[in-house]
């Protein structure tokens, strides 16, 4: 293991994706998936986040728009609370589902934009409940 690779890739996670969240994560790792974890950490979040290639916002938008493309919906409302830490506004979000609807199809653009629908509305809740 790259160790620099990982702190700096357990930095730009925790930036992105928020303390809660990771440490959520790191506190349901078991031997089973601690080298995948380490993979992801480094590889994902060490090299790939962790770039200075593009910003934040534009690897919010790529990321949602691959990951809709490719029907890997399960991550899709991670990635949108993530944009609250990024800068990718809900309108980037549209713009990167209308992306995936013309080159990867419709019926994958419209389940993404559900998904982002509720998470929207459940960070809405949680800030409003949060204030109260």
């Amino acid at each position: 293991m790259d160790n620099n690779r990982y702190d700096q890739g357990m930095a730009t996670r925790r930036a992105v994706l928020g303390d809660a969240h990771v440490d959520r994560a790191e506190a349901a790792k078991t031997d089973m998936d601690l080298a995948f974890q380490g993979l992801i950490t480094e590889g994902a979040w060490g090299t790939v986040w962790s770039s200075d290639g593009i910003a934040q916002r534009e690897r919010s938008m790529l990321t949602l728009a691959l990951l809709a493309a490719l029907g890997n919906f399960d991550e899709i409302p991670m990635h949108i609370r993530a944009t609250a830490r990024t800068g990718a506004s809900k309108q980037d979000v549209i713009e990167a589902f209308q992306h995936v609807a013309i080159y990867a199809g419709v019926p994958r653009a419209n389940h993404a934009l559900k998904l982002a629908k509720q998470t929207y509305a459940e960070m809405e809740a949680e800030t409003s409940t949060a204030k109260a």
